[in-house]
């Protein structure tokens, strides 16, 4: 492949540039792009350059055609977003729990993203949007734990952040404030001493998630940053999608949660892939996904070990792929959700239809 200067990727022109994709691919990538933002930070560049586990790599961040195909079940808004926003920048899905949505841009956009049809591009919540965001949590005294999201909100400068969690820190009912980020994997050189001061509290317990997919993205600055965080006191979980070619054997999988622990972060949860348009090329089959939790027990410690978790479609919320809350007939599953009430999910289904 050949070499850059240090810059974000963002287009069909800069992923043939620097030999990520071949010439003649370059026109239907370019159709991917105009729908589905793209961007390749340095660390990401550099490190498909340099593993030897890049076609693993390359699947999660670098656009092809098959992104346009659609299969059915597939929708703009997999898990119910939209219809569970009472105002912008909020996901209120919980009575206890509430997503807070400062910005919808990313480090890196993963081609298998949920939100893949919102982030890119959107800048962040103007002062007033944020203001009417703080009022509704301000206004929901159920609101326990509020979740920093996005996008990804560790893209903003340490002065946003430290207003946002200064902002929660003032909210009484508020305990617990938790940070979803791609961050220290996409472009770990943010998480500077600065950035980890804003994410103190004076009072809430704060969590950061990292989302992390293969062991090959656990590099020394990777893992450094994360050292950055647990040494300044910050709890570290884990958050994985289960993916295709990307981590879906034992070995992949193992190796993965056994890395998560070992730069200090508690793998938290395995998620089973949403129903995101352009997807089905990373879908594991349920049935799958539960043969490779089940290999899990024996090989790694309680420690490496995620909860397999399914965000039913259309926001009736998370829940285990094992135990109680699921069961199996003729290919189908039947979910029940955390009200009692039950939910079909089909089997994955392949592409079918191209619509752009």
């Amino acid at each position: 492949m050949n070499s850059l200067a240090p810059r974000t990727l963002s287009s069909a022109s800069d992923l043939a540039a620097a030999g990520l994709i071949a010439e003649d691919e370059a026109a239907d990538v370019a159709r991917v792009t105009a729908r589905y933002a793209v961007a390749i930070p340095p660390a990401i560049h550099d490190l498909l350059r340099s593993s030897a586990n890049a076609p693993a790599l390359m699947r999660q961040f670098v656009p092809t055609s098959h992104e346009l195909a659609l299969a059915e079940g597939e929708n703009d808004d997999p898990i119910g977003d939209h219809a569970h926003s009472p105002v912008k920048g909020i996901v209120h899905r919980y009575p206890d729990r509430a997503l807070l949505l400062p910005t919808l841009t990313c480090a890196v956009y993963c081609r298998f993203c949920f939100r893949r049809e919102d982030v890119g591009g959107a800048g962040v919540l103007t002062p007033a949007e944020m203001d009417a965001a703080l009022d509704y949590i301000r206004a929901t005294p159920a609101i326990w734990e509020v979740i920093l999201t996005g996008g990804d909100p560790l893209i903003l400068s340490a002065r946003r952040i430290g207003e946002i969690i200064r902002a929660l820190d003032d909210i009484a009912h508020v305990q617990v404030i938790r940070v979803h980020t791609r961050v220290p994997v996409a472009a770990p050189e943010r998480i500077d001493a600065a950035l980890i001061e804003a994410l103190r509290s004076t009072g809430k317990a704060v969590y950061v998630a990292i989302h992390c997919n293969h062991a090959a993205e656990l590099t020394p600055a990777m893992r450094a940053a994360c050292g950055r965080l647990s040494d300044a006191g910050i709890p570290l979980l884990g958050q994985t999608v289960l993916l295709k070619g990307v981590n879906d054997t034992p070995e992949a999988l193992e190796a993965v949660m056994r890395g998560l622990v070992a730069a200090r972060v508690k793998p938290y949860y395995l998620h089973q892939l949403d129903y995101a348009p352009g997807t089905s090329q990373f879908r594991v089959p349920v049935e799958e996904g539960r043969a490779l939790v089940k290999s899990l027990r024996g090989r790694v410690s309680g420690l490496a070990q995620p909860t397999y978790i399914l965000d039913i479609p259309g926001g009736a919320g998370k829940v285990p792929l094992t135990g109680g809350y699921v069961s199996e007939e003729n290919g189908s599953f039947a979910i029940e959700d955390p009200t009692g009430t039950v939910h079909s999910y089909p089997p994955a289904p392949s592409a079918e239809t191209d619509d752009a």
